[in-house]
């Protein structure tokens, strides 16, 4: 690499903003670093929380956590759940929550029905894989704790239920 060759060079990393640069040719190896030590920022999108294309085109609004209706002030979910002795049924994995088979149907359940065991509550894509999430308790749906399309993570609470005694 010539003189004429590294100043072209320079001069295309000053006016693209580039302030590092690495080049190894051969037996040359060139390193240019310019400016004082800048911060160095980075924007990463987990794959997890990319929604399948079917499931993007048709993306409803985020609407906020179902309740029943209940006229105790609003607290955490882990603590009501103490309270009235709720089973909550847990993410087993980080995805996405979907409340339905597909954009546009029926969701798997509402609050107020009554599930069994092993009933397929909602759908969690991980990694381009739509993973049914089964209930580990039968009862009736006393809250739904996500949001439609929202991003959860591994033993995020999903349901509440009220187990059958």
């Amino acid at each position: 690499m010539n003189q004429k060759e590294l100043k072209e060079l320079i001069e295309f990393l000053i006016e693209k903003d580039i302030s590092e640069f690495e080049l190894e040719r051969g037996d040359v190896k060139v390193r240019i670093k310019r400016g004082a030590d800048a911060p160095i920022i980075t924007h990463t999108v987990p794959m997890a929380t990319m929604p399948m294309a079917a499931h993007a085109a048709v993306q409803p609004a985020p609407q906020p956590p179902r309740t029943a209706p209940q006229g105790a002030a609003p607290t955490s979910a882990a603590a009501e759940a103490r309270e009235e002795e709720l089973h909550l049924v847990k993410s087993p994995i980080v995805g996405t929550y979907y409340e339905s088979p597909s954009p546009g149907s029926l969701p798997f359940i509402k609050v107020g029905d009554q599930v069994a065991n092993g009933q397929v509550l909602c759908i969690i894509e991980a990694m381009k894989l739509m993973n049914e999430i089964e209930s580990d308790a039968a009862g009736e749906i006393v809250k739904i704790l996500v949001n439609n399309g929202q991003p959860v993570e591994y033993g995020q609470p999903l349901f509440a239920i009220r187990a059958k005694k």
